[in-house]
């Protein structure tokens, strides 16, 4: 689908987005027409109907040479079955055109916004809430689906109105016409004028909607932390004040949307009104027959009546304008990290990564790492260690390539991981972190989530060196027990064991721990060093601890305080060097204070 111009009106974009329908939209737009021209047709049929009443074989049927009365009749019912035929026909298609088009759009728009939303950089989804970005995909994305399902149809049919009847009164009674379209350019102006004020309504309206989205999903998410501390009653009345605020933000919309039908019916009383006296005073002066003028009254009904919903329509119309460039909005956005263009094997790669003058910041002008210089060595287990916030998480993102760095480069197999795609340099890397992720599904569908076509063998395997068989086995289901939203049915204990059981599966040169046994017991932690122990003679060990004792057999300790490497060495050279490391291990020991 072609990008839009986040500047240009909300149906220009969706126009430039929907290119490849445009043939679809085309022909359900010809259903709409045609039903609504074979709609006009009745009132024709009526007028006929009069005039061969009236005037017998004077009538306009019989000018075209059917004398009888009754014939002439006869010739009207059976026009009158074909036209209702075709409008039930043209009914039907346009229905599953505009319906099955709407849906497609839909699908496409949801798809490609959430497959664009997942080559995002890190970054963007920490300055924007989960919440806010559930709305855009489901909620503004069925805004625009309503929209074009039946408001597309209402507006090509009214203009299919106006255009077909101005062409037929003109036709008929030209005297008369203009008082029929009096109305016209009131209901216009005023449409124009209602649309460019309750435009910004619709968009804050959209805005509380996805805060509420937001507030919802943030609460769900820690229903835990919510009843532990009893604040049940607060989360309640958060939930109370940001639904008031979407309330509010609809009432002042309704206020106004509500105004404009009543102020439309006005106007549609004093066109129908004019033209009901006026032709009827020339029917009685016998400057009209009265065949056209019984078609004249009813097509004035039918050229203004179906006004009144225009203020449906147009409200139908801008709260799907709204949602349409929320989710374009987030479809063009682009990621600031983009792949290189070297391909590399992330497979067979030595895993070897060097830091080289790296330096970062999250926010310009508060750095996170300075000048950082560093080497991991291949097949070998490097940790790092530091106080809280002293940057070791973020060497983890910058591997990854999470962020770029500002400043110098991060090598693998001494090529800049930015000359790389992203797919190929995360294929040598599989990631343990503290805060353990799992899929609501399987405890085999978790573990298989890196390696979907991995066997049961291979899982049971992967299972056995994480030291997590034992505990599988004697779940209710083994390893068919569905696991629960973010693995809530197991423990913290066995979830980082799945954890590492689905990185262990990935076969990968490059296995990176960001704080794997922070949270864990004794127990959990000696199981995960034991399996560390078996698998890291083949791989790149990358290690992040707080606890010393996690990584005291380590082949390289690097030690980060302030954004700087401080100091490096195996557990025993730092120990003997008696600084940081020595300190802080002193202090997990209990061995002595720390130093200063």
């Amino acid at each position: 689908m072609a990008s839009t111009d986040p500047s240009a009106p909300a149906l220009r974009r969706l126009w430039n987005y929907a290119a490849g329908y445009r043939k679809r939209i085309v022909l359900a737009s010809i259903y709409s027409f045609l039903n609504k021209a074979v709609d006009l047709a009745p009132p024709f049929l009526i007028g006929m109907a009069v005039d061969v009443v009236a005037n017998g074989s004077d009538s306009f049927l019989g000018s075209l040479g059917i004398e009888d009365p009754k014939a002439q009749i006869v010739v009207i019912a059976v026009a009158t079955f074909v036209i209702w035929g075709l409008e039930s026909l043209f009914e039907y298609l346009l229905g599953v055109e505009w319906r099955n088009l709407a849906q497609a759009i839909q699908h496409d728009l949801r798809v490609e916004t959430y497959a664009n939303v997942q080559e995002l950089d890190v970054a963007y989804f920490e300055d924007r809430s989960t919440g806010d970005l559930m709305a855009v995909l489901n909620d503004d994305v069925n805004q625009l689906e309503r929209f074009l399902d039946i408001g597309a149809n209402e507006v090509i049919q009214v203009l299919t109105t106006v255009v077909l009847i101005g062409i037929a009164f003109f036709a008929i009674a030209p005297s008369v016409a203009w008082l029929a379209f009096l109305p016209i350019p009131v209901i216009l102006w005023g449409s124009f004028k209602f649309q460019r004020r309750i435009e910004p309504r619709y968009a804050l309206v959209r805005e509380e909607a996805a805060a509420i989205n937001a507030q919802l999903a943030n609460n769900l998410g820690g229903i835990s932390t919510i009843k532990a501390f009893n604040a049940e009653a607060r989360e309640v009345d958060r939930v109370d004040a940001a639904s008031r605020q979407y309330q509010e933000a609809n009432r002042k919309a309704i206020k106004l949307s509500s105004a404009f039908t009543p102020l439309i019916r006005i106007a549609i009383l004093i066109g129908f009104t004019a033209t009901l006296v006026w032709g009827g005073f020339l029917a009685i002066e016998g400057e009209l027959n009265i065949g056209l003028y019984s078609v004249m009254v009813f097509l004035t009904q039918r050229l203004l009546w179906p006004l009144t919903r225009l203020g449906q329509t147009v409200d139908l119309y801008q709260r799907a304008m709204a949602s349409t460039n929320r989710i374009l909005d987030v479809l063009d956005t682009k990621p600031t990290i983009v792949d290189g263009p070297d391909p590399f094997d992330g497979t067979t790669t030595s895993g070897r990564l060097e830091f080289d003058a790296v330096g970062f910041a999250y926010t310009p002008g508060y750095p996170v790492l300075e000048d950082v210089d560093l080497l991991i060595e291949p097949a070998k287990t490097t940790a790092f260690v530091g106080s809280t916030g002293s940057g070791k998480t973020t060497l983890v993102k910058l591997i990854l390539r999470f962020y770029d760095v500002d400043e110098g480069s991060v090598q693998l197999d001494g090529i800049d991981i930015r000359s790389m795609p992203q797919a190929d340099l995360r294929q040598a890397m599989a990631l343990v972190s503290q805060d353990v992720f799992l899929f609501h599904g399987t405890v085999q569908e978790n573990i298989a989530y890196g390696k979907p076509s991995a066997g049961t063998d291979e899982i049971v395997e992967a299972a056995k060196q994480a030291e997590a068989h034992e505990f599988i086995i004697g779940l209710p289901n083994g390893y068919q027990t569905i696991v629960g939203e973010r693995g809530q049915k197991l423990s913290g204990g066995q979830r980082q064991r799945l954890s590492l059981a689905r990185a262990l599966l990935t076969d990968s040169p490059i296995l990176i721990l960001d704080e794997a046994t922070s949270a864990v017991d004794n127990e959990t932690e000696a199981a995960i060093q034991r399996s560390l122990a078996r698998v890291s003679h083949n791989r790149t060990m990358v290690v992040i601890a707080h606890r010393l004792s996690t990584i005291r057999h380590a082949d390289r300790i690097y030690v980060v305080d302030d954004g700087r490497v401080l100091e490096y060495g195996t557990h025993e050279e730092l120990i003997d060097h008696a600084g940081i490391y020595r300190s802080l291990w002193d202090v997990q020991t209990g061995a002595a204070v720390p130093y200063s």
